[in-house]
């Protein structure tokens, strides 16, 4: 850790550069890099007997065509995918290299979407029902899946570019509950929890790319999201975070807005909670009402609601790991109001310790550095009162700055508990290198807050009277 002091006026700035953070991987090897832990050492569970998923049954849904491109490039990336100056090889999925699985695929777990099936679609009269329509076509067939006697551990939706073009997205008006807006890969997501079987959407824009498509990722780049999140989905861990205390259990709190513009006034408190090892689940809360123009556009929990929405999170958590946790720390992007924070210290009363911590993205301070790249990743500035930490930036673990644009800090907007700041910043740093729905380096946001908006956006399509897994691979 390095540091220095700038005195201005009153007040000392103190600048120091953070350690980046270690991962685990195969017998216990660490390394900063996910990709290139993977490629030397292998995924974490690989020495852990059943955590690690030797061979994965892998099941389809599209066309004839569109399921045929999908096989072709999972094929081709399986074998590793080269890499450029600017994306690092993809070492594939076998048995024997990579992530040390391989894919298993049959003709019993395909289901076809038929010519007939897939034109009935637009013979409906309006969007809002050709849209339901073709949700429940994919549900019908991801049922079928999950009723074969030897369903499989995880679907590919190989949609047609015609129907995502065709059904992707859809805006109507409800009479009870005001304007709608409704998105396909949300809605399947939400559908196909009731049949506990992981999916992912592959499109024939990725499948069928060429070096020179325009707006397709590079293929190594693509290989290494699909391939990373498709291991976590099946139960692997690919990475552990290393440097994290053993017994916390770390949890963000967001908000959504319920479905329908008439319900605007009315948000859902959700969680995402974390273990050490980074077993993640989502838990939702109750309905409760904010006037956005009395209040403000950041909603707030009455007490009762903030104390019932963490005591699920604790009672998940003695469910799952026969324990309660030692520690617990809840992440915010907005600050603590009164009655919301006693609801939460109510529902902490029999942990040992805790820590309420708010931060957010602020573009209202940066520094600047004197030098061809921008700040580096792990910088940490206090001025006073404010504290601000940069989890994106030039990264020197890999002698490259990767996000194309002015790094923004975080800034620690809120804090109550027993941990220092430094020591809640250092947790963000770990936290930010647990998206396992990529194989990125890091990001701005720690896991626990990383996917608010988009697992609120697949809350919104399960129904007040259907329970949601709690599984965070569901909502990947």
């Amino acid at each position: 850790m390095k540091e220095f002091k700038l005195k201005t006026d009153s007040t000392l700035m103190r600048c120091e550069l953070f350690d980046e953070p270690s991962l685990e991987f195969a017998s216990d090897r660490l390394h900063l890099c996910p990709k290139r832990g993977i490629t030397l050492f292998g995924p974490r569970p690989l020495d852990m007997g059943k955590r690690h998923p030797e061979t994965i049954r892998v099941g389809f849904i599209g066309t004839g065509e569109s399921i045929e491109s999908a096989r072709h490039w999972l094929e081709l990336c399986s074998e590793g995918v080269p890499g450029d100056d600017k994306n690092y090889l993809f070492p594939g999925f076998k048995v024997d290299r990579g992530f040390f699985s391989e894919l298993s695929f049959e003709d019993e777990i395909i289901e076809k979407l038929t010519v007939r099936e897939t034109e009935s679609l637009g013979q409906h009269r309006t969007r809002r029902e050709q849209f339901e329509q073709t949700v429940t076509l994919l549900s019908d067939k991801l049922r079928l899946l999950a009723q074969r006697d030897r369903s499989p551990e995880y679907v590919v939706l190989a949609l047609p570019k015609n129907l995502v073009k065709a059904y992707g997205k859809v805006e109507y008006y409800d009479k009870s509950i005001g304007q709608i807006h409704r998105d396909l890969r949300r809605a399947i997501k939400a559908v196909a929890m009731k049949y506990r079987i992981p999916t992912q959407i592959l499109l024939q824009r990725t499948t069928e790319a060429t070096p020179n498509s325009k707006d397709v990722d590079h293929r190594s780049k693509c290989a290494w999201n699909f391939f990373t999140s498709l291991y976590y989905k099946v139960g692997g861990i690919p990475w552990m975070p290393s440097g994290l205390n053993g017994g916390t259990c770390y949890v963000g709190i967001s908000f959504h807005r319920v479905l329908g513009s008439k319900n605007s006034s009315y948000f859902t408190g959700l969680a995402q909670a974390f273990d050490e090892q980074g077993n993640g689940l989502v838990l939702r809360g109750q309905d409760f009402v904010w006037d956005v123009s009395k209040h403000g556009n950041s909603p707030h929990m009455p007490a009762q609601l903030a104390e019932e929405l963490v005591s699920l999170v604790l009672k998940r958590y003695r469910d799952e790991m026969k324990q309660s946790p030692r520690r617990v720390v809840i992440h915010k992007t907005t600050e603590y109001w009164l009655e919301e924070r006693q609801g939460l210290q109510a529902a902490l009363q029999g942990i040992d310790q805790f820590d309420l911590v708010a931060v957010r993205p602020t573009g209202d301070v940066r520094l600047l550095r004197d030098a061809r790249y921008p700040i580096l990743r792990g910088s940490y500035i206090s001025l006073g009162e404010m504290h601000l930490l940069y989890t994106t930036g030039y990264i020197s673990a890999l002698q490259a700055f990767p996000h194309g644009h002015v790094p923004l800090p975080l800034k620690l907007t809120d804090h109550v508990g027993d941990s220092s700041i430094k020591d809640i910043l250092r947790e963000l740093m770990v936290l930010t290198k647990m998206n396992w729905n990529s194989a990125n380096f890091g990001g701005l946001l720690p896991i626990t807050l990383r996917f608010s908006s988009l697992v609120g956006d697949i809350m919104k399509e399960v129904p007040r009277n259907v329970d949601p897994l709690p599984q965070f691979k569901y909502y990947m």
